[in-house]
């Protein structure tokens, strides 16, 4: 380690705000899971009106789409009824997201990259 670094961890106020972010990095690990992270993999096109009515009522339009509903007995029965054509995974309650945050998510990063140039080519 270089001798700036081992001067910067003796340093007390470092030391503790390593810590506090040790404890929420474990806080966070260990939230406990209230929310249904649903995602549709499977299409419900061929399916009845019941099913579909169920895909609508959960949110849900389009294949790998997915929504976040608190744990419920109601949308437990809903997922038990299209259960085929779901995954649904346990996720904490600050692993939810907006749909402007997942639509935020999934856009490209602004400009471009140069993957190689022309010389690298020939």
């Amino acid at each position: 380690m270089s001798s700036c670094l081992m001067n910067s961890l003796r340093q007390p106020h470092f030391r503790v705000a390593w810590t506090r972010a040790l404890a929420t990095k474990q806080s966070l690990e260990n939230a406990p899971k209230t929310h249904y992270k649903i995602t549709l993999r499977r299409s419900g096109i061929s399916l009845g009106d019941s099913v579909k009515g169920t895909l609508e009522s959960l949110g849900i339009h389009r294949r790998n789409q997915i929504v976040f509903f608190p744990h419920d007995p109601i949308v437990a029965g809903k997922i038990l009824k299209v259960k085929e054509l779901v995954d649904v995974e346990n996720v904490a309650e600050h692993e939810v997201l907006t749909k402007e945050q997942q639509t935020l998510l999934r856009r490209p990063k602004r400009g471009y990259t140069v993957v190689r140039s022309r010389s690298e080519v020939i």
